[in-house]
């Protein structure tokens, strides 16, 4: 029993023994810390910074060689955060970051270093043979000289593609360079200086692509588009080309450096970009840089030359689907369209009344036009019309004040006729064949006849016409017809009307002296 009690006392004892000393431990537990993620790599590296057992809901300051990166950030309920930020261009070494975090009794400040490594980058990063890159070196020493590029081809085969780079305080530089001639996948890219090795520096790489090109990188429906490929696999099969995901031509087999030339023709879609790429049997879409091909919009007219009043056809391929569209003959609406889900469409219209010669056909939606076509109006003239009444040399009415009526032959075009026409007194004409002083002009005449409204006194008269089809081509004029107004002068009309007087007198006088006679 009395060794029982002794027992237990040096038991307590012991226990007591072993808490005494963690209770200092304890308390050093309870203060916050700071860690980075990672502790070191290339400037432009996402640094993740993590805080522990800080005071919850406090503003987070973050700085990097004393420029402020980060705020804003409260801690979480718990007293963690977690602030992620882009290493800025330092130069290689070491450097501070700084986080404050607020709390009841002042801020709480905690710093600590992130270590900068020297590393490339290229851009693009991938790209057909003899791509022209840019490389950017970050991390290095500050101010580092005699800094060389090196392009792998091989393994351990490589090529110095620049040299004699300085960097800049910040350990930053850059240079550019046509990548050499190299095979398909990807090519180490790195890099040395004064100071900085090549084991030193995280080096970059350059993936070398299949590449695809195209002849045109617009056309419209129904055009043949040629596209050539190169750095495919050797003899290799099964190759198509693909059109908005759709094959336009298949069966292709590329030669024995991978190269390989086929023609498509451009889909009947509506107007628009669309993706163009290709695929074969070891080469997959996704390596290889897709190319953009836009379908414009264009038109067909039938027939695209003619006359006035002829019906012309108006085809349209590529345009917007399911939209209206207007059709335009000079600035003239002449008919609307509806695209189908092709943004095809056709329509009709009548070759209105127009000047010869072209004319711009053009269709859009309103207000702007998208595409045009020139329609040609004949340019024909018309025959002469013969005149027919008065007939040359012909006297119209007993004297003057008559308004006669002149008749013509008809003549037939096309485009339909109109006629001009002239009364002059005198022949002489210009040299278009019209009279040089005319006394009565009248124009757009659609019969084949025509009454003059002013009495023309007696007179000695000439008469031409002209034939204008609708397209304004203007026919001859015809030669002078003449005609004279009354049947005789006025003084022989005088003269004759006293003979007839006098002849009467004379007959009554004779009779009178008869019957004395007689009786």
């Amino acid at each position: 029993m009395r060794w029982s009690s002794r027992l237990l006392v040096v038991f307590i004892l012991c226990l007591i023994a072993v808490a005494l000393p963690s209770l200092p431990a304890q308390a050093l537990c309870d203060k916050p810390v700071i860690e980075l993620l990672p502790g070191s790599g290339v400037p432009g590296t996402q640094l993740i910074v993590r805080g522990k057992r800080f005071e919850t809901g406090k503003y987070i300051d973050m700085y990097y060689e004393g420029t402020i990166v980060s705020q804003g950030t409260k801690t979480s309920p718990t007293g963690d955060f977690s602030v992620g930020f882009p290493i800025p261009e330092t130069c290689k070494g070491a450097h501070e970051v700084l986080v404050e975090v607020g709390s009841d009794g002042g801020t709480v400040r905690l710093e600590t270093s992130f270590y900068a490594t020297p590393g490339l980058t290229v851009a693009p990063a991938r790209g057909p043979d003899r791509t022209t890159v840019t490389v950017t070196g970050h991390g290095f020493a500050k101010n580092e000289d005699g800094i060389e590029v090196m392009y792998y081809t091989g393994e351990d085969t490589y090529y110095r593609v620049a040299k004699d780079i300085e960097a800049n305080a910040s350990g930053y530089w850059q240079t550019t360079f046509e990548t050499p001639d190299s095979e398909r996948g990807e090519h180490k890219i790195d890099a040395r200086g004064s100071i900085s090795q090549t084991y030193d520096v995280k080096d970059a790489t350059f993936q070398v692509i299949a590449t695809i090109t195209i002849d045109k990188s617009s056309g419209t429906t129904g055009e043949s588009i040629a596209m050539t490929g190169t750095e495919f696999a050797p003899y290799e099969k099964g190759i198509q080309i693909l059109f908005d995901g759709q094959p336009v031509a298949t069966g292709i087999k590329a030669d024995g450096q991978g190269g390989w030339e086929e023609a498509f023709d451009v889909p009947g879609m509506a107007s628009g970009n669309y993706s163009v790429t290709a695929e074969g049997e070891y080469t997959l879409q996704q390596d290889l840089i897709g190319l953009s091909f836009e379908i414009k919009p264009y038109m067909l007219l039938s027939p695209d030359e003619g006359y006035v009043g002829m019906n012309v056809t108006v085809t349209g391929y590529g345009f917007a689907a399911d939209e209206y569209v207007s059709i335009m003959y000079d600035t003239r609406q002449e008919a609307t369209a509806l695209t189908d889900r092709q943004g095809d469409f056709e329509a009709s219209f009548s070759v209105p009344s127009s000047q010869h010669g072209e004319h711009k056909v053009t269709i859009g939606y309103s207000p702007g036009s998208i595409a045009s076509a020139t329609f040609t109006l004949e340019s024909d003239p018309p025959d002469k019309p013969q005149l027919l009444s008065p007939s040359d040399g012909t006297r119209v009415g007993l004297k003057g004040g008559v308004t006669p009526t002149f008749e013509w032959s008809p003549v037939t075009d096309d485009s339909g006729v109109s006629y001009n026409f002239q009364i002059a007194a005198s022949p002489d004409v210009t040299s278009a064949g019209e009279f040089t002083e005319p006394m009565i002009s009248a124009s757009g005449l659609t019969g084949t006849s025509f009454t003059v409204m002013e009495a023309l006194p007696q007179g000695k008269y000439y008469w031409i016409v002209q034939a204008v089809d609708g397209a304004q081509n203007q026919g001859g004029w015809t030669p002078p017809g003449v005609f004279k107004v009354g049947l005789m002068p006025l003084w022989a009309f005088i003269v004759i009307i006293v003979a007839i007087v006098a002849l009467f007198v004379a007959l009554i006088r004779a009779l009178v002296r008869r019957r004395r006679y007689y009786w």
